[in-house]
């Protein structure tokens, strides 16, 4: 530590610093009024002799002005004493928030229907842009990536490589599958299966989807009962309109919201209907809040004392007191 510095005396650096018992303070005015008063009484009680000066001899000097130099020395060094009791102290704070992280595993529908153009720009980049925020916002979680049409498939497994897993968000297309329909049940299974050995806390299956389970060999229900199993919690979304009644010799596509609701139940979670892109967003925040991992926040104080600069300054005022008090300096200074 480089006491010797006019540094410790800037403004600058006495704003950093926070005060331990700064009540210490409050003395320096106090000494001041004391050592006021006491020249005030020396100067009433010195006995005056009238001797005729000219005006020469009655002009001031520089020097006269050294018999208040041991008051002064002596002023600034019990200053300085009680700037150092005010224990000035710099403060160094630092926080720390810890959480456990959940498993979430996204399984979305990339049928050819899912680019329908009733959410904007269709059902898929509506979906991608709001799956890509939601993971930006869980930042401690590990999350992986499903793919279902007619088949289901495990295109990111957990990870907490979140640029890698949008990178998978950004290239999603219909073209991925080729086999047509939709396997909600399998889309399911490969979820259980990504988690199923995870000692997380908390596992979710987000499963999107705008269509019947219309493909698959495993019944949808049956797999949301083995997921309960698993403790993995079930969140389902049906995306897009209501089917609107169709044109001669085209198909409408359907959202059995009755099987979706039924396994989000099983699944301990929630059904969501997604009719347009806000609502889409609020259900992955509603989703996002209901599956908040516990954050632990950890606080650490560095403090660092600098109360000995002052009193090394006080230091050599006070020898100095002590060399113009006890020597033949004293005598000079008064006279």
């Amino acid at each position: 530590m480089n006491w010797l510095s006019w540094k410790w005396f800037t403004i600058a650096q006495f704003r950093q610093f926070s005060w331990e018992a700064p009540y210490w303070l409050y003395g320096i005015p106090g000494l001041l009024l004391l050592f006021g008063l006491r020249a005030l009484l020396n100067t009433r009680s010195r006995q005056r002799l009238g001797v005729a000066l000219n005006r020469t001899e009655l002009r001031s000097s520089p020097l006269v002005m050294l018999r208040h130099l041991p008051a002064a020395c002596l002023f600034l060094a019990m200053s300085l004493i009680l700037v150092a009791l005010a224990r000035p102290q710099i403060i160094r704070q630092q926080t720390e928030k810890i959480s456990e992280g959940i498993d979430v595993v996204l399984a979305m529908d990339i049928s050819a229907s899912m680019l329908e153009k009733d959410l904007r720009p269709n059902r898929l980049e509506a979906a991608k842009r709001v799956a890509r925020a939601f993971v930006r916002n869980r930042p401690n979680d590990r999350i992986g990536l499903v793919i279902f049409a007619g088949e289901a498939f495990s295109l990111c497994p957990l990870t907490t490589d979140h640029d890698l897993l949008n990178s998978y968000l950004n290239e999603l297309d219909d073209s991925m599958i080729k086999t047509s329909g939709t396997a909600i049940g399998s889309a399911l299974a490969v979820c259980i299966n990504r988690m199923r050995e995870s000692g997380s806390k908390s596992k979710v299956a987000i499963l999107l989807s705008d269509g019947d389970n219309t493909a698959g060999n495993l019944d949808p229900v049956t797999v949301a009962k083995l997921a309960k199993a698993f403790n993995i919690r079930i969140y389902t979304i049906a995306v897009g309109q209501p089917p609107r009644p169709a044109a001669l010799g085209q198909s409408v596509v359907t959202v059995d919201e009755g099987i979706l609701t039924t396994i989000a139940g099983i699944g301990g979670g929630t059904f969501f209907r997604a009719t347009d892109a806000a609502r889409l967003r609020s259900v992955f925040s509603e989703i996002d809040r209901l599956e908040k991992a516990p954050v632990k926040t950890k606080s650490y104080k560095e403090v660092q004392d600098y109360y000995r600069v002052y009193l090394y300054w006080a230091i050599p005022f006070l020898l100095l007191v002590l060399l113009l008090k006890s020597t033949i300096f004293g005598n000079i200074l008064e006279d």
